[in-house]
């Protein structure tokens, strides 16, 4: 795991995200930067024993237990219609509160957390793929990348429904 981003305190984070810059946890799926808004972001984590949930909808992996509370795990590859992992590596989970319910995200790798200035900010190309754009509020072109910046709330829409 990422050592910075685990002690990334709160302190920090506020001061990172006072400046005219949008502070983002980043992951990667599939090899594909994406992104979620540091504020939102409550833990990192590597979930272990997860629990099954019968007559889930096919990306929610499981629950687990954090911290005394249940937690909902959505495999976001699944979410994004990409085929399940074939390795059997460590998924990472980034746990996130979503309208007062903990979600955590499985994703293929936890990268670090930046911060871009809003000016580069763009609404999601039509090049991405529609579903992709479903989920995605914008995009920041890096230099050698795209970061897709996730909307939590329409990528569980789903999720909470069901």
């Amino acid at each position: 795991m990422n050592q910075a981003l685990a002690t990334t305190d709160h302190h920090e984070i506020d001061a990172i995200a006072s400046k005219d810059l949008e502070s983002f946890v980043t992951f990667y799926i599939k090899g594909q930067m994406f992104g979620i808004p540091v504020l939102q972001v409550q833990d990192i984590l590597v979930p272990d024993r997860i629990a099954s949930v019968p007559l889930a909808p096919p990306e929610v992996k499981g629950s687990i237990n954090l911290r005394g509370r249940i937690v909902t795990v959505v495999d976001v590859r699944v979410r994004l219609g990409l085929d399940k992992r074939d390795d059997d590596g460590v998924s990472m989970g980034v746990t996130i509160e979503q309208q007062n319910e903990l979600y955590t995200l499985l994703v293929d790798k936890v990268g670090d957390v930046i911060g871009l200035s809003k000016e580069y900010y763009e609404n999601s190309p039509s090049t991405l793929d529609p579903l992709w754009r479903e989920f995605a509020s914008g995009v920041y072109r890096l230099d050698d990348k795209l970061l897709v910046v996730l909307d939590v709330g329409n990528l569980l829409d789903m999720v909470k429904e069901e």
